[in-house]
This record gives C-alpha cells, sequence and structure tokens, in this order.
C-alpha cells in the first residue's frame, strides 16, 4: 500500500489529545420578562388590529455544541388592551444572544412571556432558523384566550 492512501475501514490513530472549546453557555433563567414594557391600546373598544412583527437578526446558541443558530422570529398578536413597546421588545429579544436553548423551545418561551405581559386575544409565535448541516427549521406555536 502506498504511503498516504488509506482504505475503508482503516483506523486513524493520533496521539493528540482531543481539543474542546470552551462556551458559555447561559440558562433561559437569564431571560427576564421585567424588561418588557406595553403601551394601552386605545382603540380596544372600536376594532381589533393585527400586528405583525419581525426580529430577523435573532441569535442563540444550540445548547448540545454551544455553536450560534441564527433565525427570524415574527411575533403575530391581536391586542387585547395593551401593545408591546418595540424598543423593549428588542432588548427582551438580546437576552437569548449567549443561552442555550432548541428552537422549539424558544418560540415557546417567547409566547408565554409575551401573553403573559400583553394578555392578547390572539398571539403566534414563528421561528424561521438559518441552515445547520444542511437543514432548516420553521417552529410556531399559538396562543388563543378563548
Amino acid at each position: 500500500m502506498q504511503q498516504g492512501l488509506r482504505k475503508a475501514g482503516d483506523t486513524i490513530m493520533s496521539n493528540q489529545p482531543e481539543k474542546r472549546v470552551n462556551y458559555n453557555i447561559k440558562t433561559l433563567d437569564t431571560v427576564k420578562i421585567d424588561v418588557l414594557k406595553t403601551i394601552d391600546y386605545k382603540y380596544n373598544k372600536i376594532r381589533d388590529i393585527d400586528i405583525t412583527i419581525q426580529q430577523p437578526e435573532f441569535t442563540s446558541v444550540c445548547p448540545m455544541t454551544g455553536l450560534p443558530d441564527f433565525g427570524c422570529i415574527t411575533i403575530r398578536y391581536i391586542p387585547n388592551n395593551k401593545i408591546v413597546e418595540l424598543k423593549s421588545l428588542k432588548f427582551y429579544m438580546l437576552q437569548y444572544r449567549n443561552v442555550g436553548i432548541f428552537y422549539e423551545h424558544v418560540v415557546n418561551n417567547i409566547l408565554n412571556d409575551l401573553t403573559e405581559v400583553l394578555d392578547p386575544k390572539w398571539m403566534e409565535v414563528a421561528g424561521n432558523f438559518t441552515a445547520r448541516g444542511g437543514i432548516t427549521t420553521k417552529v410556531a406555536v399559538e396562543y388563543n384566550s378563548a
């Protein structure tokens, strides 16, 4: 066998120790709901309004590897008495930057926090995450007050 050529099944052994990168992965309890501020919705007795908010630069980290996850979070809701103040929502979302969390848990946690603060008539939180290993993921969760 020529040097440098391998066959399937050949074992490659290295004397080098396995290298691991240590990441500072935060836990979900670092995301604080009290940063969310609300504004009274003055037209709640007159008509419903459908509000759509997109955060196209959402980031968190994979809880398994610590590598960054990127996606677009879309929040749609019909308010009851309150609407979310957008600057506070931006700061709320930024808290996820170093949190190790699965996509499915992100949308559920955002929905839980926003419905607690806003008490909307209806809300949907969707996440459209960029490809990781050739796989894209879209997840959505919905709340109805009725």
